[in-house]
């Protein structure tokens, strides 16, 4: 799994027009599932993100993790960080899970997050989303479960 991370002053998702998911201070993570992702996965990217220390503490140290600030987590399913670019100039997903594996394991780990205690938000899986953030810093981090980057 993949994981886009950034954070965010206030972060909203819409879908035809409608908003379906805002949160306020936390997280946006873009999340994405590979081909042969699992449960492992899906704890790994969870574990990780909830306790990622990118918030700043009282010296303005990157010290402090989503746990530690009470902030809230928006989860925006996107197949295409498995998007191929190297050759040609039309991406391709090959290396993107099936859809049905793909939404197990995206609500696998909102639940996981969840059960950290974290409030968290999510986007509609497999729709056309229009994702507004603003994101604090900037801050970005790229994550990925079997540790490429």
């Amino acid at each position: 799994m993949r994981a886009v991370v950034q954070r965010t002053d206030a972060a909203a998702v819409t879908v035809e027009g409608r908003e379906v998911a805002a949160v306020g201070r936390g997280l946006t993570v873009l999340l994405g599932v590979g081909e042969g992702d699992g449960e492992a996965d899906a704890r790994y990217l969870a574990e990780k993100i909830v306790n990622l220390r990118i918030f700043p503490d009282g010296q303005g140290k990157m010290n402090l993790s989503l746990l530690d600030v009470g902030g809230e987590l928006l989860v925006v399913s996107q197949f295409t960080l498995y998007g191929d670019c190297r050759k040609g100039r039309r991406p391709g997903f090959d290396a993107a899970a099936p859809p049905a594996v793909a939404q197990e394991l995206y609500e696998k780990f909102i639940a996981l997050c969840e059960a950290a205690g974290v409030k968290t938000a999510n986007g509609r899986f497999q729709a056309e989303m229009i994702v507004k953030l603003e994101n604090h810093g900037p801050v970005t981090m790229l994550l990925d479960s079997s540790r490429l980057f």
